[in-house]
């Protein structure tokens, strides 16, 4: 890696550590931009990957996507360009050299106007990609997230130039190897994009059943159509995506709260607690009381 890198690198990460005294996960002045800094290894934790690129400037993250394992350091980012549950595990931190990272949230409409704007058409055919990978880092778009984190020191210049930098971290991606999976989700009509659509409907209606036919019917797709184009999108079918949402959620509710396993299966749209209880075990590896008891303690 070159000492160009390297140093942008140690920069950025001083750039955290110094907005990001207490471990965990910080808002900052950029809307869109979010730090983590962690001074121990940590996980596997779950939680849901919204469209964003993330950077790690100090340690290694390892990311369970169902059967794919993403595992990126300095020398990488992460893109999701869909929402997607996922397990994570922080696999090197120490109080000496802390785990330090970035998210940085984009919208379909911040891509499609970086589509627009440089004129990087792309066909509407092209097969639909898993919504998760992990690209090697580059100059120019390392450049770009060091101006980026850089003006939170000059918080009067944000709302001018961080959209503008935002724009071009995007059109940096754009160009990598794997930008086309990002430039789909824009593009109205591709498979990418329909299958965000029953994507996002299933985000905001987990609890619910649903029938198959309806989500084709979100995504503008025959059955089978939408069941290949799901799969090659989120590496899961979609029981299993909800499955996923609704375990993740009853998991909070129960560290949040003190609540039965119980009653919270049924608030996240498990008719039977028994079955509630044997797909806790198949996910997390304890039964509920047993697994929050571990993590309270942790």
């Amino acid at each position: 890696m070159s000492e160009h890198i390297n140093r942008k690198q140690n920069i950025i990460a001083n750039i955290i550590e110094r907005y990001s005294t207490q471990d965990g996960t910080h808002r900052t002045a950029i809307p869109s931009l979010f730090f983590t800094r962690l001074s121990k290894t940590s996980g596997p934790n779950y939680g849901t990957y919204n469209t964003s690129l993330c950077f790690i400037a100090q340690g290694v993250k390892e990311v369970l996507l169902v059967e794919d394992r993403f595992i990126y350091s300095p020398e990488d980012y992460l893109i999701a360009s869909v929402d997607l549950p996922a397990s994570v595990k922080v696999v090197e931190a120490s109080p000496d050299i802390p785990y330090l990272a970035l998210k940085i949230e984009f919208t379909p409409s911040d891509i499609l106007e970086v589509l627009r704007e440089f004129q990087m058409g792309s066909s509407k055919k092209k097969k639909a990609e898993r919504g998760m990978y992990v690209n090697k880092i580059e100059a120019p778009l390392l450049d770009a997230i060091s101006r980026l984190v850089h003006l939170l020191d000059t918080p009067e210049d944000i709302p001018i130039l961080a959209p503008l930098i935002t724009k071009e971290i995007i059109y940096r991606v754009l160009q990598g190897n794997h930008g086309e999976s990002l430039r789909q989700l824009a593009l109205e009509g591709s498979s990418t994009h329909q299958i965000n659509h029953a994507i996002k409907h299933m985000m905001h209606n987990y609890t619910n059943a649903f029938k198959i036919e309806k989500l084709a019917e979100i995504a503008n797709m025959s059955v089978s159509s939408f069941h290949r184009h799901f799969k090659e999108v989120t590496g899961m079918s979609p029981i299993q995506f909800q499955k996923q949402l609704r375990l993740q959620e009853a998991r909070n509710l129960l560290l949040s709260e003190s609540a039965d396993a119980a009653d919270v299966a049924f608030r996240v749209g498990y008719e039977s607690p028994s079955q509630f209880s044997r797909e806790y075990v198949r996910m997390f590896g304890l039964p509920p009381k047993e697994d929050i008891q571990r993590l309270k303690v942790t």
